[in-house]
């Protein structure tokens, strides 16, 4: 007889395109998820994968049962979430997370989705957006918060918050307290970043335009790194504000006020695997949406506009 289990790992190896990432998405081993394939290639009769260096592929039959086992899956989950209701939900969710949400409201989102889904556990990976992109499209991680969205049709994309880049120094940094021009900015080290990501590549663009092509641009892929290295008066970090709430608000830093700039702005996305059994993935997801929305509210950012200020 065909149970939900076996089926789930054939769903499984069909996403992942491997028995090696299946048997570590289901957290067992290769050997018993070949078994399973093989128990289910025998009582249909038909062979589901074609199997070679690069992977498994599913057969034209395997193409077809797919469709029933995808059916098949999200009638349990509606079933348990009809039944039981939302608390019932349980499982392991590989979370992957982007450094600038570790550094705001990511502590909150684990104290809710403890508090509110106690079964639900969170394996965490935090990683730069393009290492968690892939990740995400390889099946190796379920949700990712990054910079987003994700443009593929097995991914779902829940928009989080958008966190402007600011001019950030140490309180006794040689600049300002009137407002600053980028040609002032690049005489000295502007830390930032790592150099794949899109406020390495904005930055770089906004100084080409200005023609400050020698500005020296410190990428980190660190942003503890590029806080401590701030904090040391190393240079001018272009980051946003709120990962560094706590030392605005004692005096150690401070935002520079700049004249007519447009400073890049960071948008993050809750991306997701979607399927027939992974409602978990859109469980935490909206959650995150949820607690990000309500950290926006409650922050006390100035407004992008009052740290610009026009020349005219």
């Amino acid at each position: 007889m065909i149970d939900l289990r076996t089926l789930e790992t054939f769903w499984v190896v069909a996403q992942t395109g491997g028995f090696h990432r299946a048997a570590e998405k289901l957290h067992t081993t290769q050997p018993a998820v070949s078994a399973r394939i093989a128990q289910l290639e025998l009582e249909l009769k038909v062979r589901l994968f074609e199997r070679d260096k690069r992977g498994s592929r599913l057969t034209v039959k395997g193409r077809e049962i797919l469709k029933y086992a995808e059916r098949m899956l999200a009638l349990r989950t509606e079933m348990v979430l009809s039944v039981a209701g939302a608390n019932a939900l349980e499982g392991t969710v590989q979370l992957g997370v982007s450094d600038t949400i570790v550094h705001t409201w990511l502590p909150e989102l684990l104290k809710r989705l403890n508090h509110e889904y106690p079964a639900i556990t969170l394996e965490i990976n935090v990683d730069g957006s393009t290492g968690l992109a892939a990740a995400l499209l390889e099946n190796s991680i379920d949700v990712a918060f990054l910079l987003g969205p994700v443009i593929s049709g097995s991914v779902a994309n829940l928009p989080l918050c958008e966190y402007p880049l600011s001019w950030v120094v140490r309180e006794e940094f040689p600049l300002g307290p009137e407002a600053v021009t980028l040609k002032e900015l690049a005489a000295f080290p502007i830390i930032t970043f790592a150099r794949q990501t899109q406020p390495y590549r904005e930055l770089t663009e906004l100084f080409n335009k200005a023609h400050q092509q020698r500005v020296r641009l410190f990428a980190n892929s660190s942003l503890s790194s590029i806080v401590r290295m701030t904090l040391d008066g190393i240079g001018v970090a272009a980051i946003p504000v709120e990962v560094v709430s706590d030392h605005l608000a004692t005096g150690k830093l401070r935002v520079l006020t700049t004249i007519d700039q447009t400073m890049p702005t960071m948008v993050f996305t809750a991306s997701f695997i979607k399927g027939p059994d992974t409602h978990l993935n859109g469980v935490v997801a909206a959650l995150a949406q949820k607690v990000a929305g309500e950290y926006a509210l409650f922050s006390d950012r100035p407004s992008h506009q009052d740290q610009t200020i026009s020349a005219d």
